[in-house]
């Protein structure tokens, strides 16, 4: 039987066979996009280091691939364009707390991992391999335990200066924890999954300084008064989340954060107020402690920024 077919037919079919023909993205890239799409935790090695950083891939549009990094230090910057050529991506995106040209991304996608070289924004080249991040979704907890001191008012025992007790430069006078000038963070011995935390605070004027959840989402701490919100800013997840509005008292003031953090939600009420509720954290922020996200972690009180006073911190955990 033959069949035949109407002009704006026959036109409209040469119109669709034309698309899918010279389309290689609608069949041969398809699998390989899927593939590069999602959060990746990425492990670089720097000299005798490996240093922790974070990526994502998502689509724009058709088929434009646009993402965020993390570095080892600094807040998440987008990425304009990811190019896309079978199993390899790239990248270039410019300078953020350094001088010099763009930082340069390569890596090759094999078997669901992640492997490339860093090209930084001075020139030196660091390998990485990553792996797709865990979605830590997890139901809220139906109870919680009593809160138990974090710091015990006295010294600083069940803490670790980052950097080694011969550097640090915590000090602890009339029940506060005290970071009197740059120098090391201090690190909880315990590790946590999912916790509520409060924790009171002070700092002087023009101050920065953060609380690292499982030691890899910073809470920023840094003079806001009076600023419009910001993820850089007091009561952001930092470069990530922004809280719903400022409510920073004037530096030289105590403050409180309340945090409860399952999976990767966060809750953080800050002064009295709900500032961010139940969102999603993307991935692990700058100086994070590593990019182990699906494992416990500690508390990490920022001390190589600027002077803060820490008091009367106590921790949460799901019963049973």
């Amino acid at each position: 039987m033959t069949i035949y077919l109407k002009t704006h037919q026959r036109q409209f079919l040469f119109f669709v066979l034309l698309i899918f023909s010279q389309s290689p993205f609608l069949f041969s890239q398809t699998s390989t996009s899927d593939a590069v799409l999602g959060k990746w935790d990425l492990n670089v090695t720097i000299g005798d280091e490996i240093k922790p950083s974070w990526l994502q891939v998502k689509l724009s549009g058709i088929e434009t691939l646009v993402g965020y990094f993390v570095g080892d230090s600094g807040s998440a910057r987008p990425i304009s364009k990811v190019a896309l050529n079978n199993d390899m991506i790239d990248f270039s995106i410019p300078p953020q707390w350094t001088e010099g040209n763009d930082l340069h991304f390569t890596a090759k996608i094999l078997d669901g991992k992640m492997k490339g070289h860093i090209v930084s924004s001075l020139g030196d080249i660091y390998p990485f391999t990553g792996t797709k991040a865990p979605l830590l979704k997890r139901d809220a907890p139906k109870s919680w335990t009593k809160p138990k001191p974090l710091f015990n008012g006295k010294n600083t025992e069940g803490w670790t200066a980052q950097l080694g007790e011969d550097k640090n430069q915590w000090i602890v006078k009339s029940g506060v924890l005290i970071n009197p000038k740059s120098g090391t963070n201090l690190i909880s011995n315990e590790v946590f999954e999912d916790f509520k935390l409060h924790v009171e605070f002070k700092y002087p004027p023009n101050s920065n300084s953060g609380i690292y959840l499982r030691g890899r989402y910073e809470v920023q701490i840094e003079d806001g008064y009076g600023k419009e919100p910001s993820s850089i800013l007091l009561g952001g997840i930092y470069g990530f989340l922004n809280p719903n509005e400022m409510v920073a008292k004037k530096s030289g003031e105590w403050q409180t954060y309340d945090i409860t953090l399952v999976g990767r939600k966060v809750t953080i009420e800050a002064n009295g107020k709900t500032i961010i509720w139940n969102q999603s954290i993307p991935g692990i922020t700058g100086d994070a402690l590593d990019s182990n996200e699906g494992t416990p972690g500690p508390i990490m009180l920022q001390g190589d920024h600027g002077e803060v006073q820490f008091r009367n911190m106590t921790i949460q955990v799901p019963k049973g």
